[in-house]
This record gives C-alpha cells, structure tokens and sequence, in this order.
C-alpha cells in the first residue's frame, strides 16, 4: 500500500465518504420504501374539521359539580340540608326551610367556595362564578375538549392527527391522508358523557307522567325516555336533573361480557375513590329501584339495584350492543368525556393533488435556486465554490435522514424552511472563504491560510447560527400549525449546517493540502 493511499484511507475525508455512503443506502433502502417521512396534510391530502366548544353547558356542568360539593360540605361540616337545590341562569339556588339557616351557609360557603360569589336572600342561597373563574372553566374546557380529541383521535389509527386550539372557543382538526372521514366525525361528535341516576318513575309516556304529577314535574326533575327492553317502547322515566355520578369519575371503561346471558358484550367502569364513595351512597338509598345509566343524554340500560354496590364498579348492557360498538363506547369513556359538547362548524377536504402542485412547484423553485446558488460559487469563488456547493447538497442530505430519524412531519413550511435554510448555509462558507483569500492575500501558505480561515470565521458562524436557532427554538415553543413546521425544519437546517459548514468542508480543503499535495486553489 502506497504512502498516498495509506494517507487518503486515514483522512478525515475517508470518515464522511462512508457516511455519505451509509446515508444514501439509508435513505433509499430504508426511508423512502418505508415511507418514514411523514406528510402533513397540505401536502398528503385530509380533512380539516373545526368544532364549536358550548362554553355554557361547560359553565353548567362546573356548576353541577360544585353544588353537590358544596351539598355534602354543608352537611358533613355545619349540619345544614337544604330542602331544595337547582342550577338557574349560571347560579346555583340552595332553598333552606327558614332564613338563619340560609344564612349560615352563605357565611360558610363564601369562605369555602373560591371563585365564587355567594349571596343570600330570606331563605335562598344563590351561588355564581366570577367572571375570572368562569373564563378559567371555559379555558380549561376547550383545552380538556382538545386533550380528549387527541387520545380518540389517536386511538383509531389515524396518523398525525393534529388538534389545536383556535381562538376562545374553537377547535381544529387536522386528519392528513383521510379522504373519508366519517368514523373520525362519528367519535368526534359523541360527547360520551355518563351519568348514572336514580329512576323516581316511570309510565308508559311522558303524559301520562305528568298527569300524575298534575301537568307539572317535581322540583329538580326531568323526563326521559327509557329503554324499551325494560320499561316498554315509548316509556317515560322521571330523573332528577343533576347528579353527581358521572363519567369524570371514572379510572377505566373496558369491554366485557354479560348480561341476561352472561355472554353478551358488556361494558365495564370502574370510578376513582370519590366517584366510588358517591356511587354506593346512591345504590344504598335505592336498593330495589331501577338506576338510569345514562350515556349523552339516552337511557342506554335501566338496571335494578338488588344490594348496595360498594367496590365503585359497574357494567353498561344493551340489546343494541355489538362486540365493535361496546368497544368503541368503552374507548370513547376510557379517552375522557367532554367537558362541554361540540358542534361541527367546518368540514373541509384537500385533495392530494393540490398538495402535489404545492410541492412541485416548491420542489421547482428549489431546482432553480440550487443552479443559481452553484453559478454564484462557480463565478466568485471558482474550485471552491463547487465544494462549497457540494457541502450543500450534503447539508440537504444530512437534513432529510435527520427528519426521518426523527419521524417529524414535512409540511409545505417546512420544506420552505429548509430551502431557506440550506440557501443560507452558504454564508458560512463565504465568511470562510473571504477569511481565506485574506490570508492569501498576506503571502500565507494554503495550508495555514486554511486553518487561520475556518478558526476565524468559526465565533461568527456559531455566533449566527446559535441566535438564529434560539429565535427557531422559540417559534416552535409557542408556535402552532404551519409556523411549527418551519421553525422545525430550521432547528434541523441549523445543526446540518454548523455539522457540514465546519467539519465537512475543512475535510475538503486538508485532503486537498496534506493527501494531495494541493498549494493552491482558485478562490
């Protein structure tokens, strides 16, 4: 083995030889068969879905929650029951039997319920969320609603799903490479919210209930309709209208059998200690009576209480059930209710082949920016321009394999940002090479003049590159959407460049000057 040879296998030139050879088989063995960049939709083709967050059955649902808190509260802590207890125009209503005890729990509450205001009036308590407090409820329900989303979403296999938060109310969803998305539409729009409560009574239908009752339902209660497997078709079910078992107790909703048969598909729940503790309060008082579980306002199953059920557990039956709908109803209650239900506002698709133009036309405007790019080093900066050129093309290799190890999602803005990127890279080859032909310039030596070049210019490269990858840093952080794209491509732009810009290129130049014996380039 010659002298030449021995030097050539040992230069760093050698190390990214192999690496460029282990990169192309990796991209075109491994990346592009398999597919492991992904697509974002406006490149792919999807459905944009935005959704409608109901900030007041949000309200409503907190205030549900905090009158029975504050219920149990006052009986455990001061002994006070009220007789009567209702949510009305964004207020909860407690109604005591005489005024002293109304007061005495205004006095307590206030102190107890943060966020609110509590005023009393002869014998009624009236209870309302400050306008901070109720902002924060509206704020955490689209962001609980989102939260939700993600993990249904998730669960279908459907991939890349994006769900962001778009102004103070609304939802957006982003399903790339889905061109029929009506099971995504059909898990987005059921609010899966369960309660479980008491049945007071029942008859045929809702007339002949109310007649009972007078033409005029009790305090507090509410119809609705029973299912038809054990009350009869049409049966009417008289329900309280709130109640404090629901699906935000819940620890977890699996798929099951039972039933009448013992292998029928069957959901089972299991709530958290406090939902548990509710739960046996209410089969304790209603041994013997049906409960109503409910799921997004429909009796799905009217099951008799035959003991007090304390281990906090439960199934859900339904003739209607299939294996694939238990399943679905399970996932949907294990994923979260709503905080509050949507409604679909927009429902628009982009098809594959406006994403192609898209890109096409990026990719054309990146062809011609590359030959304009490798004419400007060829004209200014001659044998060096072209290495300068082929670092770039390096740099954009680099970038790629980057993404895909990564398993990020390329969207339109981030191929502009890595254009953007690459076509910027080239400033730190031109700082270098300016720092060179100055050494050059003096009567140094090529070999010296090399190094005084990349050790001068190296402050300033970092200096630019470290600012411009914290702004990066930071759009991506706040960012949301199409600006997270570009910011991510520029993070991965950043660190390709500063890898390439430095070490790759100054391999150029020392296999040039110690392997080959070069003493001079044309700058």
């Amino acid at each position: 083995m010659t002298v030449t040879l021995r030097r050539l296998l040992l230069s760093r030139l050698t190390f990214w030889i192999l690496i460029t050879a282990a990169s192309v088989y990796f991209l075109f063995f491994y990346v592009i068969p398999e597919k492991r960049i992904k697509l974002g939709i406006d490149i792919a083709g999807g459905s944009y879905i935005t959704l409608g967050v109901r900030l007041d059955e949000a309200i409503k649902n907190e205030l549900t929650e905090r009158m029975y808190d504050a219920k149990t509260v006052l009986a455990d802590k001061k002994g006070l029951r009220p007789v009567k207890h209702d949510i009305e125009n964004e207020s909860i209503i407690f109604s005591f039997s005489e005024p002293k005890q109304a007061y005495a729990a205004a006095e307590f509450l206030a102190e107890y319920e943060k966020g609110m205001i509590v005023n009393s009036c002869n014998a009624n308590v009236t209870m309302k969320l400050t306008t901070v407090e109720a902002k924060r409820v509206e704020r955490d329900a689209v962001e609980s609603n989102k939260s939700v989303l993600t993990a249904r979403l998730n669960s279908t296999g459907l991939s890349e799903v994006s769900v962001v938060a778009y102004g103070d109310r609304r939802v957006v969803v982003e399903l790339p490479q889905v061109d029929d998305p009506r099971q995504a539409k059909a898990m987005i729009g059921t609010a899966a919210r369960l309660e479980i409560k008491p049945v007071e009574d029942s008859a045929a239908s809702e007339q002949e209930l109310l007649q009972r009752y007078g033409g005029k339902l009790p305090d507090g209660m509410m119809v609705i309709q029973g299912p038809g497997e054990e009350f009869g078709k049409g049966a009417a079910l008289l329900v309280p209208k709130h109640t404090n078992v629901t699906g935000r107790q819940l620890r977890s909703a699996v798929v099951g059998q039972g039933g009448c048969t013992g292998v029928e598909p069957v959901v089972q729940f299991q709530f958290k200690p406090a939902g548990a503790q509710y739960f046996a309060e209410m089969t304790e008082k209603n041994v013997g009576r049906p409960l109503a579980i409910i799921i997004d306002g429909k009796v799905i199953s009217a099951p008799t209480v035959q003991e007090p059920i304390r281990g906090g557990s439960g199934q859900i039956s339904s003739s209607s059930f299939t294996m694939k709908s238990a399943r679905q109803l399970a996932l949907m209650m294990k994923s979260g209710a709503f905080v509050a239900p949507v409604d679909f506002e927009e429902d628009r698709h982009v098809g594959p082949a406006l994403g192609w133009d898209s890109v096409y036309s990026g990719l054309l405007a990146c062809g011609i920016g590359m030959v304009l790019l490798l004419l400007f080093c060829l004209f200014f900066y001659k044998v060096a321009g072209l290495l300068a050129f082929i670092v770039l093309l390096y740099n954009l290799l680099c970038s790629i394999l980057i993404f895909a190890g990564l398993g990020a999602t390329l969207t339109l803005p981030g191929i502009a940002g890595l254009i953007l990127t690459v076509g910027i890279a080239v400033d730190a080859s031109i700082l270098i090479f300016e720092r060179i032909r100055e050494e050059l310039s003096h009567g140094v030596p090529l070999r010296k003049a090399v190094d005084t070049g990349f050790n001068g210019a190296l402050p300033v490269i970092l200096d630019s590159n470290i600012t411009s990858f914290l702004v990066a840093l930071v759009l991506y952080w706040f960012g949301a959407g199409p600006i997270r794209g570009f910011a991510a491509a520029q993070i991965v732009g950043i660190v390709s460049t500063i890898i390439t810009g430095l070490w790759l290129l100054r391999s150029f130049f020392t296999y040039a000057t110690d392997v080959l014996g070069v003493q001079k380039i044309r700058f």
